[in-house]
């Protein structure tokens, strides 16, 4: 029974070993998730990114508000805008805005000031943070953690991604506020992260690094 506005939990509980073999198989596939930067080509799936952000979507958010849009991006033209509009942005940051102590913990991923996978990859998918919206009458309505509800819903989107057999990279131009321009986004809008989506160029390579092991990431009390 419920009241008000509140409706029963739909919940499906797994046998303690099935639930165990659950946990297991998602680390296991997850744990081949890598950040790609060659990509082929070969379009994908509108339909495919469309469930993608739709898992997105059913994110946890700060009062519900659900404070992110996602902008989906194939046009070549608009890809080439982007492109350039980063590298620009990216030329100042190794050449001015980055420290040597941040340009050295870069040095191990070969980084640099060119980003070709924006041009290459077939879909690019711009994350806006909405601190607030505005609705149709004029009416400012504040967004509540807004930061943390869009960093799930975009961790979610990188492990939808990843579970719909494409590959992705997460990347963060040190300023992006041209995103709002090119991308015909309102001025209280905040651009979050850039996902390159796509499939695996043929000769794609990945860094030699790996994760910190359980013990050092999680303690249990």
């Amino acid at each position: 029974m419920h009241q008000g506005n509140q409706i029963p939990l739909t919940y499906h509980e797994y046998p303690a070993e099935e639930m165990r073999e659950r946990a297991c198989a998602f680390y296991a596939e997850m744990r081949r998730r890598r950040s790609v930067r060659q990509f082929s080509p070969r379009p994908v799936s509108p339909e495919v990114i469309a469930d993608c952000l739709r898992a997105a979507g059913t994110a946890p958010s700060g009062a519900n508000m659900q404070p992110w849009h996602f902008v989906v991006i194939t046009d070549p033209a608009v890809k080439r805008q982007i492109r350039e509009a980063a590298e620009a942005e990216e030329q100042e940051f190794y050449r001015r805005r980055a420290s040597q102590e941040w340009l050295d913990a870069l040095a191990p991923l070969q980084t640099n000031a060119q980003k070709p996978f924006l041009e290459a990859a077939p879909c690019l998918i711009a994350i806006f943070a909405q601190p607030h919206r505005v609705t149709p009458t004029g009416e400012t309505i504040k967004h509540y953690y807004v930061n943390q509800s869009v960093g799930i819903a975009t961790g979610i989107l990188l492990a939808a991604v990843h579970h719909a057999g494409l590959v992705a990279l997460t990347y963060t131009p040190s300023r992006m506020a041209f995103l709002n321009q090119l991308l015909h986004r309102p001025s209280y809008e905040r651009p979050f992260l850039l996902l390159v989506v796509g499939y695996p160029a043929a000769d794609a390579t990945v860094p030699a690094i790996g994760k910190k092991p359980l013990e050092e990431i999680a303690t249990f009390i």
